[in-house]
């Protein structure tokens, strides 16, 4: 087995077990990364619409 594959699957078990043992911190983890990403998005979207 290569060392990338060893690393993804250590990170996949690292995650699963982090989602078991603090769901609430999980779900608002991937809550602000959305709306992060929706953030830069929207932003993004404004600096193209201002370029025309």
């Amino acid at each position: 087995m290569n060392l990338k594959k060893v690393i993804t699957w250590l990170v996949v078990a690292f995650v699963i077990f982090y989602v078991i043992q603090a769901p609430e911190k999980s779900a608002e983890i991937v809550k602000s990364a959305g709306e992060t990403l929706g953030n830069a998005a929207s932003s993004l979207a404004d600096f193209v619409g201002s370029l025309v």
